[in-house]
């Protein structure tokens, strides 16, 4: 399995410039790439091959005096770039043939050096290092000081540099380690995922909603009337920016790491997890749309898959349809439709049924079911790793390179 590693690096101020002017050449690489490909279409000519466009973009520009700079970054930054654009191409053709499965995916757009976040990677053919001393040495750029907060299990495939909007840059490891499985425990548990708790389990186990956003919300809207009152162009327009991406930045990685634990534990102390397959996307259009992004369901989701996978777990999803909340796990029997604001609520059969409590189990019973063949012998699904998008990628068109360019999940 292919892990990705993130590490927190501290370039010195001409390293930051060296890493602008390569998010730029990137940039430039990528949008002269889809400007020709769009040029040939509407000229009806024939689609440009991959190697022609780099031929065109890369090879014959920095013979031209207009991106001759090109040169002054490595030349694996830009075939990276081209590499994200081709992908998002083919994820494009993929969507609107029918190939690709749900939601259909728009055609790559340009990027903006205006995007806050942006990113570089560098793969083997580069030959980036990891010097003795620990600092990450990367072609034309430099020796960049790491903080380790853990060692690369093993040697990694690519790093991409990352600048988030908070100002912050990142180190992102791609590595290949081994599936790690843990001795086996009796064990199994159903998860039904909530607003007013967080995650209830299938043993009666309610773990209540941090509400990080929420929590937040105070400063963050202080931080944002004082956003609104700078002019447009202003230097302090652009360090309140920095304010705000900072004070975003601080919920998403403490929601991240509040993720990361539950859901570490809840596949150390299970054999068997099962959760419910909730359309997001479409909850995230209600008028609980605030309460549901700031729950993080779907990345919570994609730990529990992916931690499952490596520790030798059985993860499985049931259905969306199916009526757990207005089925008796005791007797079986489906009640009728059942409004939110009814918390428990008793069966013909005389149980009392707490309805998250009661939902949790129904997953526990649907999911056992849907993961046994006809001899009752568990099955275990097969290894795909939680999808994430390359980090940097311009939204649009960088997601789509990047959501099918690596499903690779982030530790």
């Amino acid at each position: 399995m292919q892990l990705r590693y993130n590490y927190r690096v501290y370039p010195t101020p001409g390293q930051q410039e060296a890493l602008a002017r390569a998010f730029g050449c990137a940039r430039v690489v990528f949008n002269d790439g889809l400007r020709a490909r769009q040029q040939a279409r509407e000229q009806g000519l024939p689609y440009l091959s991959d190697g022609e466009l780099s031929k065109r973009v890369i090879t014959e520009a920095k013979r031209t005096p207009q991106r001759a700079w090109l040169g002054e970054v490595s030349a694996v930054v830009l075939q990276q770039a081209l590499a994200d654009l081709n992908t998002a191409y083919r994820n494009f053709f993929a969507s609107i043939t029918g190939k690709r499965k749900g939601r259909k995916v728009a055609s790559p757009r340009l990027r903006s050096r205006k995007d806050n976040r942006q990113a570089i990677r560098f793969t083997s053919n580069a030959r980036f290092q990891v010097l003795d001393n620990g600092r990450l040495r990367l072609p034309k750029i430099g020796d960049l000081q790491v903080r380790w907060s853990r060692p690369l299990p093993a040697e990694p495939s690519s790093v991409t540099v990352i600048r988030d909007a908070a100002g912050r840059y990142f180190a992102s490891f791609v590595v290949r380690v081994d599936d790690s499985p843990l001795p086996p425990v009796a064990s199994e548990v159903g998860i039904d995922l909530g607003l007013t708790h967080f995650a209830v389990l299938s043993d009666g186990t309610k773990v209540a909603a941090p509400r990080f956003l929420r929590r937040a919300a105070r400063k963050l809207r202080r931080l944002q009337q004082g956003l609104s009152r700078k002019t447009k162009g202003s230097a302090n327009r652009r360090k309140a920016v920095v304010k705000v991406a900072r004070a975003h930045a601080r919920v998403a990685d403490t929601r991240r790491d509040w993720q990361h634990k539950l859901s570490t534990r809840i596949v150390r102390e299970n054999q068997a997890v099962y959760v419910e397959d909730l359309c997001v996307v479409g909850l995230g259009r209600t008028r609980l749309a605030k309460s549901v992004h700031d729950a993080g369901w779907a990345s919570f989701v994609g730990m529990l898959e992916y931690k499952a996978v490596r520790a030798g777990r059985i993860f499985g999803e049931i259905n969306r349809f199916a009526p757990t909340s207005r089925t008796c796990w005791e007797c079986g029997r489906l009640d009728g439709p059942k409004p939110l604001s009814v918390r428990s609520w008793t069966c013909p059969c005389g149980t009392i049924h707490d309805r998250d409590v009661n939902a949790a189990k129904n997953v526990l019973a649907q999911g056992r079911w849907d993961n046994s063949n006809a001899c009752g012998a568990q099955v275990r699904p097969a290894p795909v790793p939680a999808p994430r998008r390359e980090a940097g990628i311009h939204p649009g068109a960088a997601r789509c390179s990047a959501r099918s360019a690596e499903g690779i999940p982030v530790l």
